[in-house]
C-alpha cells in the first residue's frame, strides 16, 4: 500500500507539473539539512480530490519546526511527513474556516503522547462575526468544565503533563505586521498579518530564517495592498487558489483569483510561487489557471501537492 500511494503521487506529480511548464517540487527529504518547506494538505473545503486540507510545515535542519494551519487531513499528513510535536516551536492557524483548523484536537491529543514539557506557541486572528478568536477558540474546545475536549484541558494551563499553550491572539486594530514568534533577527522570526476573507477574520504568516522566508498569503482576495510590501522579496510564496478567473460573487470576495494570484507575486518580487489549496472548480482547468498566473508573474510556479518538499535553504 506504501509503494502504492507513493507511485500515485509522483504520477500525480507529472501529470500536474508537465503540461502547465511549471516547475516541479524539488525531490529531496525534508529532514536535509537547511530550510525546507513541506506541504501537508494542498486541498481545500470538499472531499473529493483525495488532498488534505490547508497545512504546511517548516523543517530546519531536520526537525519540523513550525506548522502554518491544521484542515482536515494534517493528523495524517502530519505522521507521514515524519514531524515531530516535540519540536514544533508553533502553530500559526490562519482562520477558523474548519479546511484550516479542524484537525488541530486531533494533532493536539497525539501531543499528548509526545512527553513535551516546553510551551508551545499557538497563534490566530482575534474573532469577528460568528467566528471566535484563538482564546475563544481555544477555551470552547479545551476548558475542563465546558470545553468540547475538556480532558486536554492541561493545555491551557500546563497541568496534568501537557504543555501549555502559549496564545498570541492578532488584533485587527494593530499595525498591519505583528510579531508572533521571536524577534528579528533571532534564527526563527514569525509576523503575521490580517488579510480580507469575506467576513472572515484571517491572518497571512511571515516564517523568517535567517534571510530566508516563507510567506503564507492564507485565504484572501487579494484587496489589501499592503500585503505586497508584508510579501516583498519572499524566497518562497505560498498563494491559494481555489477559484477560477472570473470568480464572481461570495466567491470572489473570499479569494483572489489567478489574474491577482499573478500580480501580487510580481508586485513583491518573491523568488518561487507555490499554488495551493486547490478545489474542483480551480482543478479543472489547471493548465489554463497556471497560465493565467504565469502572465503576470514570471518567476518559478510550483503546484502543490500533498508531501512535496520545497527548498527554501540549502
Amino acid at each position: 500500500m506504501r509503494a502504492a500511494r507513493f507511485l500515485h503521487r509522483i504520477i500525480g506529480c507529472l501529470l500536474f507539473a508537465m503540461p502547465l511548464s511549471a516547475q516541479a517540487a524539488e525531490t529531496l527529504s525534508c529532514t536535509h539539512s537547511g530550510t525546507v518547506l513541506q506541504i501537508l494538505g494542498s486541498g481545500g473545503p470538499v472531499a473529493d480530490d483525495g488532498r488534505a486540507s490547508a497545512a504546511y510545515l517548516v523543517w530546519i535542519n531536520g526537525k519540523s519546526r513550525v506548522l502554518i494551519d491544521a484542515g482536515g487531513g494534517v493528523f495524517l499528513r502530519f505522521a507521514e511527513a515524519g514531524g515531530n510535536f516535540s519540536d514544533l516551536d508553533m502553530i500559526g492557524i490562519s482562520h477558523f474556516h474548519a479546511d484550516h483548523s479542524a484537525g488541530l484536537p486531533a494533532l493536539l491529543k497525539s501531543g499528548y503522547f509526545a512527553k513535551r514539557t516546553r510551551d508551545l506557541t499557538v497563534s490566530g486572528p482575534d474573532g469577528g462575526g460568528p467566528f471566535p478568536g484563538l482564546h475563544d477558540y481555544l477555551n470552547r474546545m479545551l476548558d475542563d468544565e465546558s470545553g468540547a475536549y475538556g480532558y486536554l484541558s492541561g493545555y491551557l494551563d500546563g497541568s496534568g503533563g501537557l504543555p501549555a499553550l502559549d496564545q498570541r491572539e492578532i488584533s485587527s486594530g494593530q499595525q498591519p505586521a505583528q510579531s508572533v514568534y521571536g524577534e528579528p533577527g533571532d534564527n526563527i522570526y514569525v509576523e503575521a498579518m490580517h488579510v480580507p476573507h469575506g467576513i472572515v477574520p484571517a491572518l497571512a504568516y511571515r516564517v523568517s530564517v535567517g534571510e530566508k522566508s516563507v510567506v503564507f498569503a492564507s485565504d484572501q482576495n487579494g484587496s489589501n495592498e499592503q500585503f505586497v510590501d508584508f510579501a516583498k522579496d519572499a524566497t518562497v510564496l505560498v498563494m491559494h487558489m481555489p477559484v477560477p478567473e472570473g470568480i464572481t460573487g461570495v466567491g470572489r470576495k473570499l479569494h483572489a483569483p489567478p489574474g491577482v494570484i499573478g500580480e501580487i507575486a510580481s508586485a513583491a518580487n518573491v523568488e518561487t510561487l507555490v499554488l495551493s489549496h486547490f478545489m474542483a472548480r480551480s482543478l479543472g482547468e489547471l493548465d489554463k489557471h497556471v497560465s493565467i498566473v504565469r502572465s503576470g508573474f514570471e518567476g518559478p510556479i510550483i503546484v502543490a501537492n500533498d508531501l512535496d518538499c520545497i527548498a527554501v535553504t540549502g
